[in-house]
């Protein structure tokens, strides 16, 4: 998920969860129907009432799945005109980022990309991928595949960001490995790295996280600095890390989610069916911990204001700053304790801190010093870099950043 103005609202959108991938750390129960287009103009007239009592003009719909092209673009054509009706009524603004694995991708696909999606697609691959597969077929299918659909999709004017979630393997490769894989052999310039996490039903490959929270922070600032020396220059941006930077230069910077002081202020997931959760994490995998449904009696408002599970995410920072040693760190005003489902997975206890802390104190030590060095080569003096307890910005769940 990115920074936005507080102006902004943000929408995870599930219309399925219907996928044509099988990936062995998938933390989604699939099965449910697709959502009913028909129910659009219901759910979005809710939402613009929402944003209405929070004085909030521009909804970003973040459609993720399962996988959104295994519906058709006639489907997205049709969902997209009944949303912008809606919003015409409301006098909304809405923006749409999509989210996809590229194997059902065509040029079928290319004209509601471009109307719909400005020619900007989120994608995800790993390096080395130990689990992503299609279904039905293996990891070097899913590898051949995605690469096959990536170029097509960069050769008809899109632009393509990438999330990879790193492995054990991963990290064994090392930072300057990893880095030359995506940008001299996939031509990847622009990409991020999410942490993965055990959500969801247990497996063999789940067991194995989170990962050793030391050995991937050395991973990471080993990334850094061979992005610093070989891509920053050159415009590659790797996040969250390009973030971090603008963060600690004192420059408008994006942090992702899981940094968010409390995920509920700005965006919200809704499932096929209607359930309401925090994010795709929770709606898909943890029944228990959904704030309702968006087809109940009521304004949403109402539906989230008597939710007991929403009333725990609004509880989380201050129990985190009396249970936890967060109070204590130079990095509360920028992590905040971390990433909620990230807590729960590992402890199951949404008060917990995230178990990368140690990841993430690594990570910020780091782009704190070269930012430094950055901002002393520049002639500047050191400004955000020298204060990293300041707040950060209002936070949105976007369509690069919940896979993982």
């Amino acid at each position: 998920m990115i920074a936005r103005p507080p102006s902004i609202f943000s929408l995870i959108l599930l219309p399925t969860l219907q996928c044509d991938a099988d990936c062995e750390y998938c933390f989604e129960k699939k099965g449910a129907p697709p959502l009913r287009r028909d129910l659009l103009p219901e759910i979005f007239t809710k939402i613009f009432a929402f944003m209405d009592e929070r004085n909030t003009h521009e909804l970003h719909v973040n459609w993720q799945g399962g996988e959104i092209l295994t519906l058709t673009p006639a489907w997205l054509e049709e969902a997209r005109d009944l949303i912008q009706r809606t919003a015409d009524t409301h006098r909304k603004q809405v923006k749409h980022f999509l989210q996809s694995n590229l194997i059902g991708y065509s040029p079928d696909w290319q004209p509601i990309i471009t109307g719909m999606f400005g020619n900007s697609i989120g994608s995800s691959v790993d390096y080395p991928n130990r689990h992503r597969k299609v279904k039905g077929g293996a990891v070097k299918d899913f590898n051949s595949i995605w690469l096959e659909r990536a170029d097509a999709a960069r050769n008809s004017g899109n632009h393509l960001g990438v999330i990879a979630v790193p492995s054990a393997d991963t990290i064994e490769a090392g930072g300057e490995t990893f880095y030359d894989h995506f940008t001299r052999i996939l031509g990847i310039s622009d990409f991020q790295l999410n942490t993965p996490f055990a959500g969801g039903f247990a497996n063999t490959v789940k067991n194995g996280y989170p990962l050793d929270p030391e050995r991937l922070g050395a991973f990471f600032t080993e990334l850094v600095d061979v992005w610093m020396e070989r891509g920053y220059s050159e415009g590659v941006r790797i996040g969250p890390f390009d973030q971090l930077l603008a963060c600690f230069m004192d420059e408008p910077y994006q942090l992702p989610c899981i940094w968010h002081r409390n995920c509920t202020d700005n965006f919200i997931c809704i499932h096929p069916e209607g359930h309401l959760a925090q994010c795709d994490c929770w709606v898909a995998s943890y029944p228990e911990y959904r704030f309702g449904n968006i087809f109940e009696n009521g304004s949403l408002a109402a539906i989230l204001g008597a939710s007991p599970a929403r009333q725990r995410f609004l509880e989380r920072p201050a129990e985190i700053i009396q249970h936890q040693d967060c109070i204590d760190c130079d990095f509360l005003g920028i992590c905040h304790g971390g990433c909620p489902i990230r807590a729960y997975s590992v402890q199951g206890n949404l008060y917990d801190k995230d178990p990368y802390c140690p990841t993430y104190l690594a990570v910020f030590r780091h782009m704190g010093k070269v930012a430094a060095r950055l901002a002393k080569g520049a002639g500047l003096e050191e400004t955000g870099a020298a204060f990293p307890n300041r707040d950060d910005n209002m936070i949105e769940g976007i369509g690069l950043l919940s896979e993982g």
